[in-house]
């Protein structure tokens, strides 16, 4: 089990600063414990499986108090087990830029694929959800980034959907430990001094995750 997982949203590599964030945090964090195993996880590597019509099938015969069964079983089991490799550390790192005010394509994706019931949730008819990753120790940190949107901008420049979709999906799991880092410049705003502060940030984060 690895002691820390980081999951990528962006396929930006060197240009990215999400990515760039995400490395002054797994440096600190490797400086601090230098025996970790640290699980690399970028959602761009074809390893994500797609959640379509049969898997979709499936999810909804569990619902439903059913067994799925042959190509329902099948995308149903590669679901589990892109749950399996998000369930196995209690420490995540999500490195998240933002795409036309959310966030990108497939982070959606992999939310969908791991939101299954009986390992991210329950669901009573009388009392609605129950986030079964509640109670497990688990916490995450969110490095959230964008060029245009930013606090305090009117809506021309966009809105932020991004950070109230995913760290409100993690609350809805059951993890609430969760500290959001963010990068937000603006077009006109001193990137640099913005982006000293966001790599503090995620040092400070780094060191008591």
């Amino acid at each position: 089990m690895p002691d820390l997982l980081h999951i990528s949203a962006s396929p930006r590599g060197e240009d990215s600063q999400s990515l760039r964030l995400a490395a002054a945090f797994l440096d600190t964090y490797r400086a601090h414990h230098p025996d970790a195993e640290i699980d690399e996880w970028d959602l761009w590597d074809g390893t994500l499986p797609p959640f379509g019509p049969a898997a979709a099938r499936g999810k909804m015969t569990v619902v439903g108090g059913g067994t799925p069964t042959g190509e329902e079983a099948a995308a149903l089991a590669t679901a589990k087990a892109a749950f399996a490799r998000f369930d196995a550390a209690d420490r995540i790192l999500f490195s998240v830029p933002m795409w036309n005010s959310g966030v990108p394509y497939v982070l959606k994706q992999f939310v969908d694929v791991v939101s299954q019931p009986g390992l991210v949730f329950g669901l009573d008819p009388a009392t609605g959800y129950e986030g079964l990753l509640a109670g497990r120790g688990k916490r995450a940190a969110v490095i959230y980034t964008s060029a245009v949107w930013g606090p305090g901008l009117g809506r021309e420049f966009g809105a932020d959907f991004q950070g109230p979709f995913f760290t409100g999906w993690l609350n809805w799991t059951g993890i609430d430990d969760v500290t959001e880092i963010r990068f937000h410049p603006t077009l006109t705003g001193d990137a640099e001094e913005a982006g000293r502060l966001a790599a503090e940030a995620a040092r400070d984060t780094a060191k008591t995750f």
